[in-house]
């Protein structure tokens, strides 16, 4: 099938790579996540993928810690996932790039955007780690980033709900999918779907974000593809 997005950015949620385990990384949700993700590689998509560390650790939780020390460590948590993430695709077949925004040259790549793209365009997939490398950002945030500076076609958000709702679907059998909306529409109606600095970096960059469930992997190349799934968020 021929792509509707040629350069994606994925965002992935470090609990996602923990499975029902909660904790840790769980092999058996990986792969098929990481199989997906090369299979829209082997179709001609350039992507790139950031990812949390709430698997290993979650800094907004940590207690009394100092905010700025205890996102630092929730850095090096995006750090460990993305060296997984690059493992599992390797052992696939893919030709991976592991970028960081801090520095990490035994085993990973400064972040340095024109080398990012180059990677794109020689069929690599490049892992963004350590968030934007500052405190008091999420890794939402670091996606609407990257998704800018990389000039992705779209923002890709897989979560464990299949798009977005007026209220938690978990808990209202009368909760409302939307189909489209706008950013202004989240951070208004403070849906939860990301925190308003992301999603205003996404409004004022001219950013398309699809938001769809990642229990199934292969949504992935479904939306690649164009496949009409989950909730798509339009700049304005």
């Amino acid at each position: 099938m021929e792509l509707k997005y040629k350069r994606i950015l994925l965002k992935l949620s470090g609990e996602a790579l923990a499975g029902s385990n909660k904790t840790g990384l769980n092999y058996d949700v990986i792969t098929p996540i990481c199989r997906a993700v090369k299979r829209c590689a082997d179709a001609g998509a350039e992507i790139g993928i950031v990812v949390g560390g709430g698997n290993f650790w979650r800094g907004r939780s940590s207690g009394a810690m100092d905010r700025t020390r205890a996102d630092h460590i929730g850095m090096l948590a995006t750090a460990m996932n993305a060296l997984a993430l690059a493992d599992a695709l390797e052992d696939l077949g893919a030709e991976v790039r592991v970028q960081t925004a801090i520095t990490m040259t035994a085993f990973a790549e400064p972040y340095i955007r024109s080398r990012a793209i180059r990677h794109f365009e020689k069929g690599r997939i490049v892992i963004f780690g350590c968030g934007t490398g500052n405190p008091f950002f999420s890794t939402d945030t670091a996606a609407a980033l990257r998704a800018a500076e990389i000039e992705a076609d779209i923002l890709m958000k897989a979560t464990m709900v299949d798009g977005v709702y007026d209220k938690d679907p978990n808990k209202f059998d009368d909760a409302k999918k939307y189909e489209t909306m706008t950013f202004t529409e989240v951070v208004n109606n403070q849906l939860g779907v990301m925190d308003s600095t992301a999603a205003a970096l996404c409004r004022d960059n001219g950013t398309t974000m699809l938001v769809f469930d990642l229990r199934r992997p292969d949504n992935i190349y479904d939306a690649c593809v164009g496949e009409k799934i989950g909730t798509l968020i339009l700049p304005e």
